[in-house]
């Protein structure tokens, strides 16, 4: 008000004040701005209006021409949550894109303003009819809102993204578990569309990403792998691409629950070898309970693995050592049964003694042994040489024939006078050494197989 009245007073003031409003408020006299926001709307209801495009339609093929549509596909893993090993499957969670080429949604873009157009509703253009073919279950994500955007280029590509978790199935070989590499597929397919008029493509670059902090109980994700899966039926062909995920088994968590207690179950029964063979309870309270809880130990690995036809690297071990435990019971049976039969010997042993001291003995034979008239023997007064040469070389032969060579096994085993006695000697060196051979076998066997199955 002040500078109008001041104007008024004096005219020629007047293009100064005008001058001064502008640069004060430059947007009372500059033109409107542009909102690109609403630009956007009018964008599309130019676009996606109701006689411009509809979206039964599929896009052209590469030029405009009547060939395939190709969509470019790529997926994000995101977590893998479990790999069930009884039911044969494992759950993923993924974000999976596609895009396409669709020329009827060309828009201006306002030199450069309008970088793209965003949606929602995927039904509002047309969506390749993809399907995982090996998916047992899944569901969308919308929380808080929808997981899943449209983007429309100006060029006219379309880029359609989702999060979806999904259970799918992984057929499983387990001849070499716990000691296994499992490979799980991931198919995606045309349900619909023919490779006539839908083709399936990974996209170049990084068709697969994985999460970097991927972190799996049991397994480790080593490599995967991209490929296509065209299958044909009675309808046609179809197209489709699969990615295979290489797991290899954490086989840490195996040998602290599961070998290391077997192999100490298995030693635990070697005890019962130094025990006095006069100790029954002993013995037998720990064999039966070693095997008892060799027997559960095995019930509870078969029972978190599905009831397969084939023998597994796991029943080899389980049934070996179970062997073992078994063989330790069935040795102190025979020991127990050789006692008695060392004692049933000693008896009759003691018994016939005793009778051939209390049986009646000749008197005039008793004189002549007492006397020693019995014993008596005529011995030549002179000596030949030939005589005294000939007499060594007798005994010679006499000492070689009433001594013979014993081996050095046979030698350690005469220390120990009752058979019971050796059966347990010879048992506390058997039953390691051949346990240490069959622990070389297995582990050189299934170490080797493994790693030549995955080259």
């Amino acid at each position: 008000m002040f500078i109008l009245q001041a104007a008024a007073m004096w005219p020629g003031v007047l293009p100064l004040v005008v001058l001064l409003i502008f640069l004060v408020h430059p947007s009372r006299c500059s033109p409107g701005k542009v909102n690109y926001r609403e630009k956007e709307k009018e964008v599309l209801d130019d676009i996606l209006g109701e006689k411009k495009y509809d979206a039964r339609i599929r896009p052209s093929g590469e030029n405009g021409t009547d060939g395939p549509a190709y969509v470019q596909v790529n997926i994000f893993v995101r977590s893998i949550s479990k790999i069930d090993d009884v039911t044969m499957e494992y759950s993923v969670q993924l974000t999976f894109r596609e895009q396409w080429l669709d020329e009827r949604l060309k828009f201006n873009d306002y030199g450069g303003r309008l970088k793209y157009l965003t949606l929602t509703e995927s039904s509002r253009v047309w969506m390749p009819d993809l399907f995982f073919s090996n998916e047992k279950e899944g569901h969308f994500h919308e929380i808080i809102m929808p997981n899943v955007y449209i983007r429309i280029f100006p060029h006219g590509s379309v880029l359609y993204s989702i999060r979806i978790s999904l259970t799918l199935s992984c057929p499983m070989n387990l001849k070499l578990y716990p000691l296994d590499r499992q490979t799980c597929s991931l198919r995606m397919a045309s349900y619909g569309w023919t490779t006539d008029d839908l083709v399936f493509v990974w996209k170049e670059g990084d068709p697969v990403q994985v999460v970097k902090n991927l972190h799996l109980p049991r397994f480790t994700l080593e490599k995967y792998l991209t490929d296509y899966c065209n299958s044909k039926t009675n309808t046609g062909e179809y197209s489709c691409l699969k990615v295979d995920l290489l797991f290899k088994r954490e086989f840490s968590y195996y040998l602290i629950q599961i070998y290391i207690p077997c192999c100490m179950l298995v030693i635990v029964s070697w005890v019962s070898f130094w025990l006095d063979q006069s100790a029954v309870p002993a013995r037998v309270s720990l064999g039966v309970t070693t095997l008892l809880t060799m027997a559960t130990q095995t019930s509870g690995i078969n029972a978190s693995l599905p009831p397969v036809s084939y023998t597994k690297a796991i029943d080899v071990w389980t049934g070996v050592c179970l062997t073992f435990v078994f063989g330790a019971l069935l040795e102190f049976a025979l020991v127990n049964y050789a006692s008695r039969s060392d004692m049933h010997r000693d008896n009759l042993k003691k018994k016939y003694r005793e009778t051939e001291h209390s049986s009646s003995v000749d008197p005039t034979t008793e004189l002549l042994e007492q006397d020693g008239s019995a014993n008596f023997q005529m011995k030549p007064l002179v000596r030949h040489p030939e005589d005294s040469i000939s007499m060594d070389k007798i005994r010679q032969c006499e000492v070689h024939m009433q001594t013979p060579k014993k081996n050095c096994c046979r030698s350690w085993l005469s220390k120990f006078p009752t058979r019971s006695k050796r059966i347990d000697v010879i048992s506390r060196i058997t039953f390691p050494l051949v346990f240490a051979l069959f622990n070389l076998t297995y582990w050189s066997t299934y170490l080797f197989r493994d790693e030549a199955e995955n080259e």
